[in-house]
C-alpha cells in the first residue's frame, strides 16, 4: 500500500485528526515517515548522516510518554471500527494491514508488527506489507530481523523499489554494509529508473562511495 493510498483510505474524525496533529507536532514527526511500502522515516535521512546504528525504541529521542499516550489514544480510536470488523472476519488481510498502518504511524511498532504478521499469514506474498513490517522491526532496534523480512519480501517481488531502498538503508545504517547498500540502490535505479526518490538514491550512493574512497585508497598504498 502506498503512502497516498493509505491517506485516501483513512477516515478521521475531527477530534482524532486534531489530536494526532498536535501529538505529531510535539514529537516532530508531522512529515512522511518511511514509505508505505517504505518511505516512512529513514527515507528522509541521508544514508551517511550518522555513524550510529538505528535508534531502538525507548532511547533518547523517543517522544515523551504523555505524547506517546496521545498518539496511542488516537490510533486506538481510529482502530475501533476495524477491530469490530475483525470479529466477523478475523483473517481479513486488508483490515489487518490497515490496523498495522494505523499503529505504525502512531509509533506503536510492536502492535504494527502483530497486525502485519497476521495479515501476512493470510496473504504471505504481499511484499509491500512485509516491507512495512520489516521497517517496523528496524524501528524496534531489530535490524537483522528487518533485513530477513526484506529478503523474504524480495523473493515475492524481486525488484520492489521500496524494499530495495529500505534494505539498503538498513544495511548501511545498522551494519555499515556499504557494498550491500550500494548493490541494493544501484539495482533499484537499474530496474526502476523513474523511481520517485531517484535523486535521494543517487545522493546516498554518492555519499557512501565518497566514504569508501579513502579506505580503498589506503588499501592500494
Amino acid at each position: 500500500m502506498t503512502a497516498q493510498s493509505r491517506l485516501q483510505s483513512r477516515q478521521w474524525t475531527r477530534k482524532q485528526a486534531a489530536l494526532l496533529a498536535v501529538a505529531c507536532l510535539l514529537v516532530g514527526v508531522a512529515g512522511g515517515w518511511f514509505v508505505g511500502g517504505f518511505k516512512h522515516p529513514a527515507a528522509s535521512v541521508s544514508a551517511a548522516a550518522s555513524d550510529r546504528p538505528p535508534r531502538a525504541a525507548g532511547q533518547a529521542a523517543a517522544p515523551p510518554e504523555t505524547t506517546r499516550a496521545q498518539l496511542k489514544a488516537a490510533a486506538d480510536a481510529q482502530a475501533v471500527p476495524l477491530i469490530d470488523r475483525l470479529k466477523s472476519d478475523p483473517a481479513n488481510p486488508a483490515v489487518l494491514t490497515e490496523l498495522g498502518n494505523i499503529y505504525y504511524d502512531a509509533q506503536e511498532h510492536s502492535l504494527a508488527v502483530d497486525y502485519y504478521s497476521r495479515a501476512l499469514k493470510a496473504k504471505p506474498g504481499d511484499a509491500a506489507v512485509r516491507t512495512d513490517m520489516a521497517t517496523a522491526y528496524w524501528y524496534m532496534g531489530q535490524a537483522d530481523r528487518a533485513i530477513a523480512e526484506f529478503d523474504k519480501a524480495l523473493t515475492y517481488a524481486p525488484d520492489n523499489p521500496n524494499t530495495l531502498f529500505n534494505r539498503g538503508l538498513v544495511k548501511w545504517r545498522a551494519n555499515k554494509d556499504a557494498a550491500g547498500a550500494l548493490a541494493d540502490w544501484k539495482r533499484l535505479l537499474a530496474t526502476d529508473p523513474a523511481y520517485d526518490e531517484k535523486d535521494k538514491v543517487q545522493q546516498m550512493i554518492a555519499e557512501v562511495e565518497a566514504r569508501q574512497a579513502p579506505a580503498s585508497a589506503a588499501r592500494t598504498q
